[in-house]
């Protein structure tokens, strides 16, 4: 289920401030986790047969670095056809990559956490969203000590199933936060497509993409981004600029 925390952030109580709903992605937004998602796939593709080095295997890698973002029970079920094969694929990817990131390997992208933490105390509500499991993101925020940093973590499970490119999360973040009256006060942030296009979809004001993952600037501007940034830790000063929203 979707995870709110109890932690108490001091905030800016300026009347003035302009608060928003912000909607961060972690892997390749917030996290850097250096490839495990490849990584992971190429567990989950040999465990259901998918030999290395060939055409298909090429294919399906191709696919999953295209639809990055996206839920990833979703990949499967469009990999291996049968709700059986994409379960099965998915369990194993879980698995690789809860090994990786037991393994050390995951770290925060650079200012992720100093940005979480000025935005909350600048009075925003901050939710980060994943197109991993819930036992997946469980384990990465527990990997950077990262469980009280946000005010909700959300996966496609708890918004209904349906993650990226779909605006499920965005919009469940804004019905379980209360956070803001008008959608147009959300900021989505993320490093590829589908958050761009999730973000368009549910009406936010501010659609940024961050180049520190998954794709280039073309791709952003193409699926609707209203920015394009270096990092995440570029988004309070956006968030500052009159007219930002």
């Amino acid at each position: 289920m979707s995870r709110m925390t109890n932690g108490n952030t001091d905030t800016n109580t300026d009347t003035d401030t302009h608060r928003r709903l912000i909607v961060l992605d972690m892997a390749g937004t917030t996290v850097a986790d250096g490839g495990l998602v490849e990584r992971a796939f190429e567990s989950a593709a040999d465990r259901l047969g998918v030999e290395p080095g060939t055409a298909d295997h090429a294919a399906k890698l191709q696919y999953v670095r295209d639809t990055m973002g996206e839920s990833k029970i979703s990949v499967f079920r469009h990999l291996f056809g049968t709700e059986e094969r994409a379960r099965l694929a998915n369990t194993a990817f879980e698995q690789a990559y809860a090994e990786l990131v037991d393994g050390g390997l995951v770290t925060e992208v650079p200012g992720a956490r100093a940005t979480i933490e000025r935005l909350r105390a600048d009075g925003h509500t901050v939710a980060l969203t994943t197109g991993f499991a819930r036992v997946t993101q469980d384990a990465i925020l527990d990997a950077l000590g990262w469980r009280d940093l946000a005010d909700l973590t959300l996966c496609p499970a708890d918004a209904g199933g349906r993650g990226r490119p779909y605006p499920d999360m965005v919009l469940a973040a804004f019905l379980r936060t209360g956070a803001v009256d008008d959608v147009r006060e959300t900021v989505v942030a993320g490093d590829t497509a589908y958050d761009a296009l999730s973000g368009r979809r549910a009406g936010a004001g501010v659609v940024a993409g961050v180049l520190t993952g998954a794709h280039e600037r073309d791709a952003f501007t193409r699926h609707g981004a209203t920015h394009v940034l270096g990092s995440v830790a570029e988004l309070p000063a956006l968030l500052a600029e009159p007219g930002s929203s």
